[in-house]
């Protein structure tokens, strides 16, 4: 079954994953410099500071000295990591002794940033009467309210002819995976894309953001130069508004697809158009561990699968309902149950076992989440018993032969199966037998030798 590969990729690691002109390019914006920096494992990040002012390489016999002894397995994460990003240049001499040094760039404008202190990438504009700016709880309002409308389009596609308030951009990523459209249908969920709706919402925001940067070549962008933009983009200030006019035309058509997602406000004055960050803005250069903050449960999961639901959001009442189903909505609450049915829906759409029952945990209501387990037993264990019902017959495509014209051709057609690894069922009285389908054209042939 296809998942979806979400999870631990962050900018560094398509960073990383930059050939070695782009990546060099990249170290020429301090901003960058400083996100890599932020980026590292504890390790990592010493080893950078204390190479920062030693323009000569350093042994890697004397790094080994500067880690405890039970930190050799962590040593070794730092080293890969910062060979990976080009930091590191590993040198061997003809004693094969190894040594490190910083890369030039890097190490140039990193002290220049150290030197000269934070300064942002672009100056916010000045708040006069002309621009109204939103309260930091109203751009949070702003941010999720986005970010759901976003969802929903997703979940709704199937009912809807096109998906609308969504860009191009946009919707080459759902192509990719999410969604699939054949001839005259509207767009449908892929399993993908029901997987993808019971994932933390850090971990969709860096599947989307991901996909968004590896397919900007078709789009006529270059990748580094958009991870740059992204990145100086979270060094600006939450809540504090921006020029538009200080942007190309590259960046002004980025900030419109992130305004989809709620990573920006976009705003109009009289004369000059500005964009405001929200969180999710700020928080791009953050590794997806960092940046994954716990929001409050809402899910009361009793032992006899009924679920109580403590929301008033549409989207989490349309996520529930890929697994579970909705009895009755008040103001408030969301009453629904776990059922057989209800589940082998969800299965049959991707979703597996692990997956509710991790969102179920993830999102437990506060008074749940402290228990352990913070899901019943019986709930979970049911829910893994009734996917594994599915699996207890493994359909396999196979060929039946009969009327064989001796038992002679009968138990040499048996060997031959069985040399092949093809054989599934034979029996001997009436001369039947069944094989696999990709031994059906060898098996004709010697059937056709032998009546020779």
């Amino acid at each position: 079954m296809p998942q979806v590969k979400i999870i631990a990729k962050n900018f560094m690691d398509m960073v990383a994953s930059l050939p070695a002109i782009k990546l060099d390019k990249l170290y020429n914006n301090v901003f960058i410099c400083e996100a890599i920096l932020r980026s590292l494992p504890p390790l990592a990040k010493k080893y950078v500071l204390q190479m920062l002012y030693t323009d000569v390489p350093v042994p890697a016999t004397m790094l080994e000295e500067w880690v405890l002894a039970d930190g050799v397995s962590k040593h070794r994460v730092a080293i890969d990591r910062l060979i990976q990003l080009r930091i590191f240049s590993e040198l061997v001499d003809r004693k094969k002794q190894t040594s490190y040094s910083l890369n030039p760039t890097f190490q140039t404008n990193l002290r220049k940033h150290i030197i000269s202190g934070g300064v942002l990438p672009r100056e916010p504009m000045n708040s006069d009467n002309a621009i109204k700016l939103p309260s930091l709880q109203e751009l949070e309002a702003y941010a999720l309210r986005q970010w759901e409308c976003f969802l929903l389009l997703l979940i709704n596609s199937s009912k809807a002819e096109k998906l609308t308030g969504i860009s191009s951009s946009m919707m080459r990523i759902f192509q990719r995976g999410l969604l699939s459209q054949r001839d005259k249908d509207g767009p449908r969920l892929t399993e993908s894309g029901f997987q993808f709706l019971l994932m933390d919402t850090n971990a969709q925001l860096w599947y989307i953001i991901r996909e968004y940067i590896s397919n900007a070549e078709e789009r006529d962008v270059d990748p580094a130069d958009l991870i740059s933009f992204l990145l100086e983009l979270s060094f600006h200030v939450t809540g504090e508004a921006y020029n538009l006019n200080t942007l190309t035309e590259v960046q002004k058509n980025t900030l419109k697809d992130l305004a989809d997602l709620g990573l920006v406000k976009l705003q109009q004055g009289m004369k000059d158009s500005w964009f405001i960050p929200t969180k999710l803005a700020t928080n791009l250069s953050v590794s997806l561990t960092d940046s994954s903050v716990r929001k409050e449960g809402y899910v009361v999961m009793e032992t006899n699968f009924r679920m109580y639901a403590y929301s008033t959001s549409k989207l989490q009442c349309e996520i529930l309902r890929l697994f579970a189903r909705i009895e009755y909505q008040l103001p408030n609450l969301i009453a629904c149950a776990i059922t057989k049915e209800s589940l082998y829906h969800a299965f049959d759409n991707g979703i597996t076992s692990d997956q509710i029952v991790t969102f179920l945990q993830q999102n437990s209501h506060p008074r749940c989440a402290d228990r352990v387990p913070s899901i019943p037993e019986n709930v979970t264990d049911q829910i893994r018993l009734w996917e594994a019902d599915l699996k207890r017959i493994e359909m396999t495509q196979a060929h039946f032969y009969e009327e064989f014209p001796s038992k002679d051709v009968f138990e040499a057609a048996c060997d031959f199966a069985r040399e092949w690894r093809g054989l599934l069922w034979e029996d001997s009285k009436r001369m039947r037998l069944v094989v696999k389908s990709e031994i059906h054209n060898q098996m004709r042939e010697f059937l056709h030798s032998q009546s020779k």
